[in-house]
């Protein structure tokens, strides 16, 4: 961030503000209100912080008006089609893209770490059979603090990327061994010689009695859904992640607080939510019905997967989402899936609707990934893990840009008090 010249007057009472401004290399200008308190005595109000940029970033940059979202400056439709998933996950960690010999390096030290710690079997096999998933992926990550010590001091740079390569190696076995754990399946310990995708789909399905053969096109859709999950910018868990590390929170504290924050329905578990609604549509000659009710104001019912917080545009990841529906469904011989079909026609319906158009209510990644999740055979219950395993990298991105930030500051908003003022206390007798 450089200085400019450029300012914003700001006028209340007797006051008169000038607030510096700031230009970024893409969106829109920042007005720096830090010292708005100090020098005018108010805060501001912004609920959900939409307005509020809490960071500099050189990371993601997400254009909701054209429907572009960029990696270090490369779109992601172009790293989803000729990249994979681990060079993404090197060019958000170091800013550009490796070489091939930088590449063969970062693959080597993820792949030869994604064994857990053999005493983390114990972990897992004190949650109860019916644990959620995700409820097992917090309380396992928040532990590796206490079995990886070498790991935690924020301050070395080594044990940041330690700590870094550690949580992409071994987010896919956990987030595995949580699914077997939930099945009363054996855990399946991760190989060498396959790559993070096959690896993770081998030890969600494969058992001791009989091995599981990774299909190529299959491992190729599960590399997109974790490149397309990657880091979406200042979103709820990554500003999670970065509140909780703001504080000196070890590493994985942080990444389990932003697996916390994924949890929850209006995040990480929107795909599952799409998937859902489509089953209860059924078919497409009942998309006329939900269409009329997703735009009556008094019926309760929303029509998931269409829209954005940030895109007001078509969502960029959801065209090569819908691209690996296509080649999963066929490569498993269900592309007559009632729910594809009914998912694709209300697509249609959607588009050429003046209501969703005139809103800006376009298809979003979550409208096809529980589609393709859905016929691997994952259950609705793995669809956030799933997220998190991809969204990590994102968030250790931005974990270790916040802790080299010199402007690093512990996370304190303010509020708009509406309670009650001064009062004294009333003994109990005479309330």
């Amino acid at each position: 961030m450089s200085d400019s010249q450029k300012t914003a007057k700001v006028s209340f009472d007797d006051k008169e503000l000038e607030l510096p401004m700031y230009a970024p290399t893409a969106g829109p200008e920042v007005i720096d209100i830090r010292k708005l308190y100090s020098e005018g005595g108010v805060f501001t109000y912004d609920p959900g912080f939409a307005s509020t940029a809490a960071c500099d970033s050189t990371i993601t940059f997400i254009d909701g008006d054209k429907g572009q979202l960029l990696h270090r400056g490369y779109p992601i439709d172009q790293l989803a089609s000729k990249s994979h998933f681990l060079e993404v996950c090197y060019l958000l960690l170091y800013g550009e893209l490796p070489t091939a010999e930088q590449l063969e390096d970062f693959e080597h030290r993820v792949t030869n770490h994604t064994m857990l710690h053999e005493q983390m079997q114990n972990f897992f096999r004190g949650f109860r059979r019916d644990a959620h998933p995700m409820a097992v992926m917090v309380g396992v990550v928040g532990a590796m603090s206490a079995f990886y010590h070498d790991s935690t001091d924020i301050s070395d740079p080594w044990q940041r990327e330690v700590a870094s390569i550690r949580l992409i190696a071994k987010m896919p076995t956990i987030a595995a061994w949580a699914y077997k754990y939930s099945v009363g399946q054996p855990f399946i310990y991760p190989r060498n010689d396959l790559d993070y995708a096959s690896n993770f789909l081998r030890m969600c399905f494969a058992v001791p009695a009989e091995d599981y053969n990774v299909d190529p096109v299959l491992a190729r859709a599960m590399d997109r859904i974790f490149t397309l999950h990657a880091d979406h910018e200042q979103n709820a868990s990554t500003s999670t992640v970065r509140l909780a590390s703001s504080s000196g929170a070890n590493p994985f504290a942080c990444i389990a607080a932003g697996i916390a924050c994924l949890w929850g329905p209006a995040h990480g578990g929107a795909n599952q939510a799409c998937l859902e609604m489509l089953r209860e549509i059924g078919t497409p000659d009942q998309i006329p019905e939900y269409i009329a009710r997703a735009k009556d104001k008094n019926d309760p019912f929303r029509l998931m997967g269409f829209g954005h917080r940030v895109y007001k545009n078509f969502d960029p990841r959801a065209k090569v989402m819908k691209q690996s529906a296509d080649e999963v469904l066929d490569l498993l011989g269900i592309e007559d899936n009632p729910t594809l079909q009914t998912a694709k026609e209300l697509e249609r319906v959607a588009l050429e609707d003046d209501y969703f158009v005139e809103k800006k209510l376009y298809p979003n990644v979550d409208f096809y990934s529980g589609i393709i999740l859905d016929a691997m055979g994952f259950p609705t219950s793995m669809f956030t893990p799933i997220f998190a395993v991809a969204r990590t990298v994102g968030w250790i991105s931005q974990w270790k840009e916040q802790i080299s930030d010199p402007q690093l500051r512990i996370g304190r908003p303010r509020q708009l008090y509406q309670g009650k003022t001064l009062r004294d206390y009333v003994d109990v007798e005479n309330r």
